[in-house]
């Protein structure tokens, strides 16, 4: 099998998850969370299209797309491309208030497009390319791809989760 293939398998499972975990709810449940402090389906989907927007950016160095984009204000926050939500605090969860699922489904659609374009056109070898030097060993274009993918798969199935526990009206 073509790694451009496996990537884009990969890749290609997460907008069904997105999609399912929002799908249908309203703004109120979208912010519900289980627990004072706890992350909501809104939070969680939002984060984990932040880090791919943001990472995927970084990689084709191209603006990320919420910072261009007209998400932000539908969720209730301003277009600062460093926000991706690592280590919120409750009050900054709290305040992701996606208006509707479909602002949430639209900005993870336009990310996802996105990283398509980028996994079509990558060859073997851009996957040795180290992209992050602040770590050790550096960080490869492929293990970067593969933490991508492993966070935001991680993020869509705690989303469902959510949902599944959400009160029933």
């Amino acid at each position: 099998m073509d790694v451009n293939d496996l990537l884009a398998d990969l890749y290609g499972r997460l907008p069904e998850m997105i999609h399912e975990a929002v799908d249908g709810l309203t703004a109120a449940q979208l912010q519900w969370a289980p627990a004072p402090g706890a992350n909501s389906v809104g939070w969680l989907v939002w984060h984990l299209a932040r880090v791919q927007d943001h990472h995927v950016a970084e990689l084709l160095d191209r603006d990320q797309l919420w910072a261009t984009g007209p998400w932000a204000a539908r969720c209730g926050l301003r277009p600062d491309p460093d926000d991706t939500g690592y280590g919120h605090t409750p009050k900054q969860v709290a305040a992701v208030r996606p208006d509707g699922p479909d602002v949430l489904t639209d900005y993870y659609d336009a990310v996802a497009t996105r990283t398509g374009e980028l996994l079509r056109s990558l060859a073997p070898a851009d996957l040795d390319r180290i992209v992050d030097e602040r770590w050790d060993p550096p960080v490869t274009m492929g293990v970067r791809l593969i933490s991508i993918a492993n966070d935001d798969t991680a993020h869509a199935a705690q989303a469902a989760y959510v949902r599944g526990i959400l009160p029933t009206p």
